[in-house]
């Protein structure tokens, strides 16, 4: 499995017989260098979106049609996607997308969800997810935009992730110092990988206060666009 960071809290999963980008936002993204979008993208086989915020969602519906390929999310935030003109399968929290060799399972976060960005007020989206992605032999929790919940113990518990993608950059999520308490609590992690930090001056800048909270768990802090291989 390759995990490659297309920063922020975009990442595109090489797994099984997949190639998934999850929330791929790539137009005004500061993080990411403008000429890797064509590699960024390539091969993919579907997109995953956590919730509708334009720095996870912008730039779905533009991939999906320029690559063909479906799109999956919420029920609601998919009545959007469509109306856009992507392909694209609507579904809930609890329900599972197979996809040759790897299931996608929609679970819950805490945060909000909304089409925040072209013109007008904010459009309903749905609700906010995160995603347990199954191959290879790994289960890999990728948290969305959340805080720490108490649902991460059914999590947990029912999937048993051993890779976890967290969101730690604080201000609109939890933090690091929250990351390594939702990691210790609820999980059993072998590695840990920050996400949706470093982006903004607002958020969190370096993954250091995780690396040092979490003696065991081998906490990786990802460079954009270089392979993660487990």
């Amino acid at each position: 499995m390759k995990i490659i960071w297309l920063g922020h809290s975009s990442f595109r999963f090489e797994i099984g017989d997949q190639v998934l980008l999850v929330d791929p936002w790539f137009t005004g993204n500061p993080m990411f260098p403008a000429d890797k979008q064509a590699e960024a993208i390539a091969d993919t086989t579907a997109i995953f979106l956590t919730h509708g915020h334009g720095d996870h969602a912008a730039n779905a519906v533009g991939i999906a049609k320029e690559l063909g390929v479906t799109v999956y999310c919420i029920h609601e935030l998919s009545k959007w996607v469509g109306n856009e003109g992507a392909e694209v399968v609507g579904f809930g929290k609890g329900g599972t997308i197979t996809l040759g060799d790897v299931r996608v399972t929609m679970v819950n976060a805490v945060h909000s969800s909304s089409i925040d960005f072209g013109d007008g007020l904010p459009t309903y989206a749905g609700g906010e997810a995160g995603f347990i992605i199954r191959g290879e032999g790994h289960s890999v929790y990728f948290s969305g935009d959340t805080d720490v919940m108490a649902d991460m113990g059914v999590i947990a518990d029912r999937y048993a992730p051993d890779i976890g993608i967290l969101c730690a950059g604080g201000h609109f999520t939890m933090d690091m110092q929250g990351s390594a308490y939702a990691a210790k609590k609820f999980f059993d992690f072998s590695t840990v990988i920050p996400g949706h930090y470093s982006t903004f001056p607002l958020l969190e800048q370096s993954a250091e206060a995780l690396i040092k909270a979490l003696s065991g768990v081998h906490v990786m802090e990802p460079e954009v666009m270089e392979p993660i291989t487990i």
